[in-house]
């Protein structure tokens, strides 16, 4: 088996999503997990979404700003992990710095 391996700044995926608040990248090598990362502009925010059936770790590594788990809120970090449980809601914002992380999900992307 050939080992896969990337940088965590640059998982050397395709681009998923281009727009003023970001920039997301999946990687799909493996057959039942995405790669994906977020470059999250200063102070933008993603539309928010949940997966039935799929559970997501979400690795913040630059940057700060705030998520949501359902109706729960909380400050994000670079530098700190998220675990997002099957069918749970999840939306993501950027502080003044921007945000940029990586996340881990089952299967594949079915939206954004």
């Amino acid at each position: 088996m050939d080992m896969i391996k990337f940088n965590m700044k640059n998982i050397d995926g395709y681009v998923v999503k281009e727009d003023s608040r970001y920039l997301v990248r999946d990687n799909t090598s493996l057959k039942n997990l995405v790669v994906s990362s977020t470059k999250l502009n200063p102070n933008k925010e993603t539309t928010g979404h949940k997966h039935d059936g799929q559970e997501e770790v979400y690795m913040f590594l630059e940057g700060s700003g705030r998520m949501w788990l359902d109706d729960d809120e909380m400050p994000v970090h670079a530098n700190e992990i998220v675990l997002i449980e099957d069918g749970v809601f999840h939306k993501v914002a950027a502080g003044d710095d921007g945000l940029y992380f990586v996340c881990v999900f089952q299967g594949k992307r079915e939206t954004l």
